[in-house]
Formats: C-alpha cells, sequence, structure tokens
C-alpha cells in the first residue's frame, strides 16, 4: 500500500488526486491539508480516513473538530500545520498542490524528510528554485511533476540520460482570448476570462491561462526542473492541447506527450513512476482530431509571457515580484476590483518599483512578497 499525503486536496489538483486513490485502491492518504472549505474537507475526512487534516485557518480549523469529533483524525492549523503534514512520518510522497508561495516551507520540510514530492505547486520553483533543487539532490529526493507539460518533458526524457537537450518545445493552448486584440481585451470580464477552452482547473490558473502568465510560470519551472538555459525553452501555441509538451534532442529528434486534456495521467505518472497504471477515461483518437496546429504566442498583446521572460533574465528576487504582482493582481481581478487588462499593468509596475536582491534566502523571499504586496496596496487601492 502507497502512503501520501496532500496539500490542497479540496481543489482541482487535490480532488483528482482523490480520484485516482478511489480508482486505484492501493493508495492510503495518511494525511491532507486545505485552505477553508470544511464541507468537502469533512466528507473527504469521513472517507478516506487520514491521520491528520490541516484546516490553514484557524477558525476554520475549529469548526471541522467539531464536524468531525467523532472520527479519529487530528486536525490542525496554520503554517505549522501544513509542515506537519508534508513530513507525516508515514507518508512516502506528498502531493504539493496548493496555490502560492505558501507552499515553500512545507516542500522544504518534506524534502528535508526524505519524502518524494509530486509537485504540482508553481510558486515554489519559481520563486525558490535555487533553493528547492539543490536541496532535492542533497537529500537524494526526486521531484515529480504533476503540471501537464512538464510531466510530458518528464516523460520524453525517458531512455535518454546522457542525450543532450536542443530545445524544449513548451506547448500552451493560447487560453479563452487566443487570437484577440488589445482592443478585445479592454472589455473582458472575470465571467469571460474563466471560460477555458479545454482544461477544467481552478479559477486562479484559469485567469493565469487567460494571460499566458501561467505559461511564464511554467517557463521559469523548466528551466529549474530540467537544468535548461531560458534561451532553450520555446513555448508554442497548440490550440488542440493534444500534444503536451515536447523535447528536441541534439540530433533533431523530437519526441513528444500527446493525449486528451486530462490532469489525472500526469498525477497519476507521479504517483506510480516509473510503473504506468490502466486509467479510466476517454482515449485520443487522431482519425476524430483530423489536425493539429502551431502558432507562436503573442507577446505584445499577451505582455504577462514577455515578462516571466524578463523576470528570469535578472534572476534573484524579480521571478518572486513577478509571481507576487501576479497572485494579488489575479485577487484584485476576481473580486472584480481591476480590469483585465490591468494585471500585466501591476506586474510591469512591481518589476520596475519593488527592490532587487540578488540571491534571496527564504526569508527575503517571503519579506520580497509582502513588500510586492504594500506596493501595489498603495497604488492600486481596494
Amino acid at each position: 500500500m502507497k502512503k501520501i499525503a496532500i496539500l490542497g486536496s479540496t481543489g482541482s489538483i487535490g480532488t483528482q488526486t482523490l480520484d485516482i486513490v478511489r480508482e486505484q485502491k492501493d493508495i492510503e492518504v495518511v494525511a491532507f491539508a486545505a485552505g477553508s472549505n470544511i464541507t468537502l474537507l469533512e466528507q473527504q475526512v469521513r472517507e478516506f480516513s487520514p491521520k491528520l487534516v490541516c484546516v490553514f485557518k484557524e477558525e476554520a480549523a475549529e469548526a471541522l473538530k467539531i464536524k468531525i469529533a467523532d472520527t479519529d483524525t487530528k486536525v490542525v492549523s496554520g503554517m505549522e500545520g501544513l509542515i506537519d503534514v508534508a513530513v507525516h512520518p508515514e507518508s512516502e510522497i506528498l502531493v504539493t498542490a496548493i496555490v502560492g508561495m505558501m507552499g515553500i516551507r512545507p516542500t522544504v520540510a518534506a524534502i528535508q524528510a526524505g519524502k518524494k514530492i509530486a509537485l504540482a505547486n508553481k510558486e515554489t520553483l519559481v520563486t525558490a528554485g535555487h533553493i528547492i533543487i539543490p536541496l532535492a539532490k542533497e537529500y537524494h529526493v526526486p521531484i515529480l511533476p504533476v503540471d501537464s507539460e512538464h510531466s510530458a518533458i518528464f516523460q520524453s526524457l525517458q531512455g535518454n540520460v546522457g542525450n543532450r537537450i536542443e530545445k524544449i518545445l513548451l506547448t500552451a493552448s493560447g487560453g479563452p482570448f487566443r487570437g484577440k486584440s488589445t482592443a478585445d481585451l479592454a472589455g473582458m470580464k472575470v465571467e469571460d476570462a474563466l471560460k477555458h477552452p479545454n482544461w477544467l482547473m481552478g479559477r486562479k490558473i484559469t485567469i493565469d491561462s487567460s494571460t499566458l502568465v501561467n505559461k511564464g510560470l511554467e517557463v521559469m519551472e523548466a528551466k529549474w526542473l530540467f537544468g535548461v538555459e531560458l534561451d532553450q525553452i520555446e513555448v508554442v501555441v497548440h490550440p488542440q492541447s493534444v500534444i503536451h509538451s515536447a523535447v528536441q534532442y541534439e540530433d533533431g529528434a523530437v519526441i513528444a506527450q500527446l493525449g486528451t486534456p486530462d490532469m489525472r495521467l500526469p498525477i497519476q505518472y507521479a504517483l506510480y513512476y516509473p510503473e504506468r497504471r490502466k486509467m479510466s477515461g476517454k482515449r485520443l483518437d487522431l482519425f476524430e482530431l483530423g489536425s493539429l496546429t502551431f502558432e507562436r504566442p503573442d507577446t505584445k498583446t499577451f505582455k504577462g509571457l514577455a515578462l516571466a521572460y524578463d523576470a528570469m533574465r535578472k534572476g534573484g528576487s524579480q521571478p518572486t515580484v513577478f509571481n507576487a504582482a501576479n497572485e494579488r493582481a489575479v485577487a484584485m481581478f476576481l473580486e472584480k476590483k481591476i480590469g483585465f487588462w490591468n494585471i500585466p499593468e501591476i506586474i510591469e509596475a512591481s518589476m520596475e518599483h519593488v527592490d532587487f536582491r540578488e540571491n534571496p534566502s527564504l526569508e527575503k523571499i517571503l519579506s520580497t512578497e509582502q513588500e510586492v504586496y504594500e506596493y501595489i496596496e498603495s497604488r492600486w487601492k481596494t
């Protein structure tokens, strides 16, 4: 019986991980954590009987304690609670699926405790890749990508140890606004941005897809995961979301991973790597598809991707500024406090005004995040 812990059990990746647990029947979830959705958490506790559950918000944790008082599950809260879940002594694998930079500390703790990391939290490597990757090597801990694109790259690398990567082809659907002009985007509302053409994802990542910021974050993540330079990562808009990404080797051969847009596949691959397990669901039918198309990304209209490359080239604390500014801007957009076009504007202004740090420690990364929030609050009153 494989034993796992999940950070973010009530989110999109978390619930799909639990779908795999139900189907495979040889995984035990010993601990999980979520933000404040105690209604769903109670259902999950009663179904999976974890030994430990963390609700980040203390008031929600107290409410959950009352609801599940008849069970043997212990309830904790806050950052300490997240870390307790991450390092649970019985778990072998930590699925990190919480959104935002709060995933960094638990991931560090899990690596130091020798847990395999099934990584779905982009911010961990975007802001702290220079800390996480050397730490994982020091503790001989594998980081198994859960993002569909990074999983596709990882799968395309299998059997090619020692062969030089010439280029990573990182695919993007283009999001709901592909082909739109700057003028078109000015009037886009939250409801429009949440209509992703292919993928069923959480609200924040769906907005990130619409701005192409998500692809920028994935470029940063790929650089750290696969040890390549920025100019070796090429973003390719592929509207059908069938080729999830590809690797071009120095002999010109391109190896890609194809499949239907189903996040369960990369999650399951990370949980059972290197084994492949049978999985239910629709299979890819190339005859039904008929054709696959590709485009260059429009970085003039969708500045988020270009800004991500700028942040990564500068390095230091700049990726943290990029990420934190986007997190706050997306939250403001979802609350309908700003317009869609304000998102890249806020990111760019933050990158210009927040102090730069050359090689930030974890503490400096977190303090930079707060500086970004304070800057945005001072300029865009909410």
